[in-house]
């Protein structure tokens, strides 16, 4: 009766999104603006949350914008409604059009990393159509393991995990994934992950982000601390033609004895170039998410 439960709303999620998959890719890009307004106006609770965070961090002096906050998160949700819709054709394996507007700069400075041989940790946030930057990278410049939460419906679970090995991507669920990450970086593998939303105290290092405290992920820190993994930023950002991949240079490591001092700043510098891209982007973060939750000021 379970696996019933599961599978009829993953055979009705895939009969109902089959057919826009296989709209051309400009006129996907059209619904996908009118999805985003519609989220926009339906979901009030998000759309509170995320000017909230916009305003806050805007308030704070984190970022300085030059249009009304609203406009911005209006563009934002546009730009969720489009991401919606890309990776739509991508898990339904009508993705050529969009990689075909896809622009790749940096991959020097992963090759640099990569040759010392230590393996390389890539770092992101939830920026710009951060799926399609991952079966593009896997595609284009090495096969990553990507650090991802296991779906609850089982079938839906298989289907993103096919797709993704389809593309060449590995996968590391969340949970239990330290000992597989650090078995992959001392391969000599590249490892990616996320590391901009909020997460328990346990897995966090309370850090300045957008000029407020918050819980952030230190795993990255621990784990760069461990295998001597290189770790390179890159992020994805959307343009009115398609898309620009960005690797950025490996981050420099805090060399310090002490480990907590090291973790600490660390965190803090792996973190900064997610920050920099929010502020030249602010409209391609996902400002949804509550970053601050469970932290006072």
């Amino acid at each position: 009766m379970k696996r019933l439960r599961q599978f009829v709303p993953f055979a009705l999620l895939v009969f109902v999104t089959f057919p826009f998959a296989l709209l051309p890719y400009r006129l996907s890009l059209k619904l996908g603006d009118f999805l985003g307004m519609l989220i926009y106006l339906l979901w009030g609770s998000r759309r509170a949350i995320a000017l909230d965070n916009l305003r806050g961090a805007v308030e704070r002096g984190a970022i300085t914008l030059g249009e009304d906050p609203h406009t911005v998160i209006r563009r934002n949700f546009r730009n969720l409604g489009k991401f919606i819709i890309e990776v739509n054709k991508i898990y339904h394996g009508f993705a050529a059009p969009i990689f075909s507007a896809v622009e790749l700069t940096g991959a020097e400075h992963f090759r640099k990393a990569q040759q010392k041989g230590k393996g390389v940790l890539l770092i992101t946030g939830h920026c710009g159509n951060w799926e399609l930057m991952a079966v593009y990278l896997s595609m284009t410049v090495d096969r990553a393991s990507i650090v991802v939460r296991k779906q609850n419906n089982e079938y839906l679970n298989r289907f993103i995990e096919r797709t993704r090995g389809k593309y060449g991507n590995r996968i590391i669920y969340k949970k239990g994934a330290l000992k597989q990450i650090l078995t992959s970086l001392r391969k000599k593998e590249t490892v990616a992950l996320l590391m901009d939303q909020s997460v328990t105290r346990p897995e966090s290092i309370i850090i300045h982000f957008l000029g407020k405290n918050a819980y952030t992920l230190k795993a990255p820190a621990v784990i760069a601390r461990k295998t001597g993994a290189a770790v390179v930023p890159l992020f994805i950002r959307r343009t009115e033609n398609g898309h620009i991949i960005e690797i950025q240079e490996e981050i420099p490591q805090d060399a310090s004895e002490d480990n907590d001092t090291a973790l600490l700043q660390n965190t803090i510098n792996f973190s900064k170039p997610i920050e920099e891209y929010i502020k030249k982007y602010p409209s391609d973060w996902l400002w949804i998410h509550r970053r601050w939750k469970r932290i006072k000021d």
